[in-house]
């Protein structure tokens, strides 16, 4: 057996055995923890046929696993794949065409339009055959040089002779998969930031200016604090509060802070769905942050595992998340005060029909909706909206 038949083999067995319980990459490195013969360029190869495979399964039509990862290969590859050289060397020579080329190699077993299951459900403008071909491939690795080192990120990365492209003054656009070196110092002079978060930024930097220097946030489903580090490069006057469901991830919140300069914070735990927290109902915030928990279908394309097992049904189950969350804490919101919702999905019923959801049930006043899509710009596809509390 050729090393390359291997390869198929393994992948299946792999292919089999996940269930989707834990992030794709979490399981192979478990998988090769398990089973020590892999070398590096095996793990990447199988790596890279399993994630090929759930990029495009849902809409192959060809029996047997083994045909299904080399179709699915020839689909996401885009230069010469020795996988195909050895066992189909004449899509080999496709492997550079373009997706009607593709398809048509696999005589009418791979319809694109079935990629992503779910196209009835987009938020309005979104191109949905963009967003559905923009599947096949990994999106860029981005970050975001902080203030004071606009200059010196660039520098740097070309003195270590690694390639990027300069989105605008502080976003950098990198491959995906590029390993920073130790002299770029992440969170201190450098963020790890998908481009769209940042445009996140762009657009709630005018309300942020706005509300002036005494600024108290509320970042209420902080994560590990993203989000609040780059509004505390805008203005950082700001008195910050952040929550999360877990003390794990504030624990990772709070060595990020330290390495960015954030070091004046409260922070507590608290699951917001079931309750308004620690806080008293006294206590107002100039601004609250909801970065809510989605599906985050926006950026299925970096991790396709989960477009494959997800359920429409789940739809439903995350929009009751986020009614019961904004419930609780719009209340905080002083008077004139501003709610930044945001979500990493491309379903309405996450984005503009929350914003309905809480403009009628919660009186809030609609000052800016935005989609950012990034399929055309190999990134995540974000939703912002910004409402005032009359």
């Amino acid at each position: 057996m050729s090393r390359y038949h291997s390869y198929i083999n393994s992948a299946a067995i792999i292919i089999d055995q996940y269930k989707g319980q834990e992030p794709l990459a979490v399981f192979l490195k478990q998988f090769f923890a398990a089973n020590k013969k892999y070398g590096s360029k095996d793990r990447k190869q199988i790596g890279s046929l399993c994630y090929h495979f759930y990029r495009v399964a849902h809409a192959l039509e060809i029996a047997g696993i083994s045909e299904q990862l080399l179709a699915a290969t020839l689909l996401c590859e885009q230069a010469f794949s020795s996988v195909l050289a050895e066992l189909r060397p004449a899509w080999n020579e496709h492997i550079s065409g373009n997706i009607v080329d593709k398809t048509a190699m696999l005589d009418g077993h791979f319809d694109a339009a079935k990629i992503f299951p779910f196209i009835s459900h987009l938020s309005a403008g979104m191109d949905g055959v963009a967003f559905v071909v923009s599947f096949l491939e990994q999106p860029h690795f981005f970050l975001r040089a902080r203030p004071g080192f606009e200059k010196v990120v660039p520098a740097k990365l070309k003195a270590l002779g690694i390639s990027f492209e300069q989105m605008n003054e502080y976003c950098l656009s990198l491959a995906n998969g590029t390993k920073l070196d130790e002299e770029i110092a992440i969170d201190k002079e450098v963020v790890v930031q998908d481009y769209n978060s940042q445009q996140v930024g762009i657009v709630i930097k005018p309300y942020l200016s706005a509300t002036g220097n005494a600024v108290t946030l509320w970042d209420c489903c902080a994560a590990s604090g993203g989000k609040s580090i780059m509004l505390f490069d805008m203005n950082r006057n700001i008195k910050f509060t952040v929550s999360d469901i877990r003390s794990s991830i504030l624990h990772n919140l709070s060595n990020r802070f330290q390495k960015a300069g954030l070091q004046h914070y409260q922070s507590f735990v608290a699951d917001l769905a079931i309750n308004g927290a620690q806080l008293s109902a006294s206590q107002k915030f100039n601004i609250i942050v909801a970065d809510v928990p989605c599906t985050g279908s926006g950026t299925w394309a970096r991790t396709p595992e989960q477009l494959y097992f997800f359920r429409k049904e789940l739809i439903a189950v995350y929009t009751l998340r986020q009614q019961q969350i904004v419930d609780h804490v719009i209340p905080h919101i002083a008077n004139g005060g501003l709610l930044f919702y945001i979500t990493c999905s491309v379903f309405k019923e996450e984005n503009e029909e929350m914003i309905f959801y809480i403009k009628k049930k919660h009186g809030l006043e609609l000052a800016e909706m935005k989609l950012l899509p990034g399929y055309e710009l190999h990134a995540d596809t974000m939703f912002v909206a910004v409402l005032k509390k009359l």
